[in-house]
């Protein structure tokens, strides 16, 4: 009983929301529009509720095995520090709240960032290397995209511009629109299995 009923209450919801999205009845939009705009912020904050406690807790389980331990201390003291500092001292510019913000956090995706360039040339290294047919026209595609996005390119021909646009929308964006489909098929076979009930493994186990 403690699995059938959250499983009813998805189905039932699923259902009304599936069937006013496919409805032009006024009733019907009003209602889909209050599901997906207002009761969507209660659910991202519910979510965000239960992602911080469960953050805290792993972290606090690495810090009792050892594991990290400095850096999850910091992680720690972060989660915790920042929304003492927004409730006490607001969000508005000057407070401590904004001055962490901005010489901490910023700083520090600044180089998280920075960091992803070194990865995504040392994958693009091995992902490029021509060794058939496929890899030499990807790697072709590569070159010609990153070229004309530079000045080089217009300085080396001028219908450069003009090759990577036409890579861009015609044979970049067919294979764009084929992901977008088996994504889209995938989220609906998902769906339907959630809601059928045959998908459980959201109620947190497999049975």
């Amino acid at each position: 009983m403690r699995r059938r009923i959250p499983q009813l209450i998805c189905g039932l919801f699923g259902l009304v929301v599936f069937l006013c999205y496919f409805s032009s009845h006024p009733t019907a939009r009003s209602i889909y529009l209050t599901v997906t705009l207002d009761y969507w912020q209660i659910i991202f904050a519910f979510t965000l509720i239960v992602g911080a406690i469960s953050f805290v807790r792993v972290n606090l389980r690495g810090i009792e095995r050892g594991e990290d331990r400095s850096y999850r201390i910091a992680s720690l003291v972060g989660v915790i520090t920042m929304p003492l500092l927004a409730l006490i001292w607001g969000l508005k510019g000057g407070s401590p709240f904004m001055w962490v913000f901005e010489n901490i956090q910023v700083p520090m995706q600044s180089t998280v960032f920075a960091l992803l360039a070194f990865f995504v040339a040392s994958a693009s290294y091995r992902g490029f290397r021509a060794r058939s047919m496929q890899a030499a026209i990807l790697l072709g595609a590569a070159l010609l995209m990153l070229i004309a996005r530079s000045t080089i390119g217009d300085m080396l021909w001028a219908r450069i511009p003009e090759a990577a646009e036409w890579v861009r929308t015609t044979p970049a964006m067919s294979a764009r629109r084929a992901i977008l489909i088996g994504i889209g098929l995938g989220s609906l076979t998902t769906s339907v299995r959630v809601l059928i009930g045959i998908e459980r493994t959201w109620l947190g186990g497999e049975k």
